[in-house]
């Protein structure tokens, strides 16, 4: 391993940050790089642990000791082929994944955990610099061809891991640009779309073909799809927003998350907003819910120069620290304060919006909200919630984006097409470990099978679907498989 007496000798540190208050001033990354000393410190502190839960902590199976080794050592490229062997995409992965690997850190139990999430970023930008990332066209080709519906995090990995055994593979998406939630649906604060091109650019150089403004059972019959590749991979998302259907929910003003950030991705890309314009500036903008992307909401309204930005959460606050019910090495439910709650936001939790209240033309002008206390079971969990009696009151709100997750694919058009059958949550019921569909030659992978989860998950689906589909088209597969992984490790 790297140095022994390494987390004893260093705290973690992260890199710094442009502050608040001149990053607002745009839509640029705003994380810089460790200074080379400071990365070789950062991956001493790996203690290389005799039983690695950051292993199991990451949904990918990443192996992290080893790759931490390597970085200490200033071997680039060895840490990128370890790193690579599990995670197509660590330049995603290593700015917005909220790192379950740290989490299950042996260090974190009583110190901070090792800083694997930057440490990860660093070592792909570094391959980049060095020219180790290279594009990769199969000298042999199968001869099978390979459909899949979606370029987002899923789509985009099982894509990657087909062409590489010889499929001739083909992505079909519906907007504009690849790259689905990472393209549209996170801000280029976090992800500099610069990043998601370079990485399709690559894809594209590997022989993979894209097709957008290609939506499957509208500009495509799905079932003509299906008979016309070899194998087809759903890999849509979970796309249908939870809806708040209250009183005045019609007043001009209320939007769904990602209208309002799909329309700041296109304005910072240059891309021509057809829709509705919706813009934050000027106005009191109230955020309902507690999410990740309610937290872009915030940063992308802070940007545009908002009034006022509030965030309602309806559950109760969440501990700052782990507690009994939630024991390391599990991913805890704790505080998190990201980067655009410290560029300003008030937040407020147990608040329950019983009205959207609108003007005579139309356009909302205020909330009317209440309290709630909730009712929990023995293990903490809330199980129901009442308001509190004498706490309804008014509050001035010309914007309100709903970020309260998503519910399920959308069927109509190819779901309904192809006939699949969904799962008691509507999304689509594809066999455990298996990913396939109840239709002959449709597999199912990331949002569209499991429902909404992290791009670090969706990353896993699509390179366990493909190993699958590779099975399923040839018999066997040499394609790299976490349980595989697991296995290995078990038996070491």
């Amino acid at each position: 391993m790297g140095k022994v007496t390494g987390f004893k000798e260093y705290g973690r540190e992260l890199p710094e940050k442009v502050p608040a208050k001149d990053r607002v001033k745009n839509y640029k990354e705003f994380v810089g790089m460790y200074p080379e000393e400071k990365l070789n410190e950062q991956s001493a502190r790996c203690m290389n642990c005799g039983i690695p839960f950051c292993h199991n902590g990451c949904p990918l199976g990443n192996v992290i000791p080893e790759f931490n080794d390597a970085v200490y050592k200033k071997n680039w490229e060895e840490a990128y082929k370890i790193l690579s062997s599990t995670n197509n995409f660590p330049e995603f992965t290593g700015r917005i994944c909220p790192a379950p690997c740290e989490s299950a850190c042996v260090l974190g139990i009583n110190k901070p955990a090792v800083a694997i999430e930057e440490i990860e970023k660093h070592i792909i930008e570094i391959a980049y610099e060095k020219g180790y990332i290279k594009a990769y066209e199969p000298l042999i080709k199968t001869g099978k061809k390979v459909a899949i519906v979606g370029s987002g995090p899923a789509g985009l990995a099982a894509a990657a891991q087909l062409n590489k055994v010889g499929h001739e593979v083909t992505v079909f998406e519906r907007d504009d640009h690849p790259g689905g939630l990472l393209r549209y649906g996170i801000p280029d604060f976090k992800l500099g779309k610069g990043v998601v091109e370079r990485r399709i650019k690559l894809m594209k150089e590997s022989g993979i073909i894209f097709r957008c403004n290609t939506e499957v059972g509208k500009d495509i019959d799905a079932k003509k799809l299906v008979n016309d590749f070899d194998a087809v991979l759903l890999a849509g998302g979970s796309t249908i927003p939870r809806d708040l259907p209250i009183p005045g929910r019609h007043f001009k003003g209320v939007y769904f998350a990602m209208q309002f950030l799909k329309q700041q991705n296109k304005r910072v890309s240059d891309i021509k907003v057809l829709e509705e314009e919706i813009s934050a500036a000027g106005k009191d903008v109230v955020v309902i819910g507690g999410g990740d992307t309610g937290s872009d909401c915030v940063g992308t309204s802070n940007r545009q120069g908002a009034k006022s930005i509030t965030q309602f959460e309806l559950m109760f606050q969440p501990p700052k620290e782990r507690t009994d019910n939630m024991p390391w090495p599990q991913y805890p439910m704790i505080l998190k304060t990201t980067s655009s709650h410290e560029e300003g936001c008030e937040r407020f939790w147990g608040i329950n919006t019983k009205e959207f209240i609108g003007d005579k033309e139309g356009n909302l002008k205020a909330l009317k909200i209440v309290d709630v206390e909730w009712e929990t079971d023995f293990l903490g969990r809330p199980v129901k919630f009442k308001e509190v009696e004498g706490t309804e009151r008014i509050i001035p709100a010309q914007r309100v984006f709903l970020a309260m997750g998503f519910l399920n694919p959308q069927y109509e058009g190819m779901l309904e097409q192809l006939g699949v059958d969904l799962d008691a949550r509507k999304n689509v019921n594809a066999v455990e470990g298996k990913y396939k569909t109840s239709v002959e030659k449709v597999f199912a992978a990331g949002d569209m099978r499991r429902g909404q989860s992290l791009v670090v998950w969706a990353i896993s689906e699509g390179r366990e679907a493909a190993r699958k589909m590779d099975e399923y088209l040839m018999g066997h597969s040499t394609l790299e498989s976490k349980d595989a992984i697991n296995l290995f490790e078990a038996a070491f």
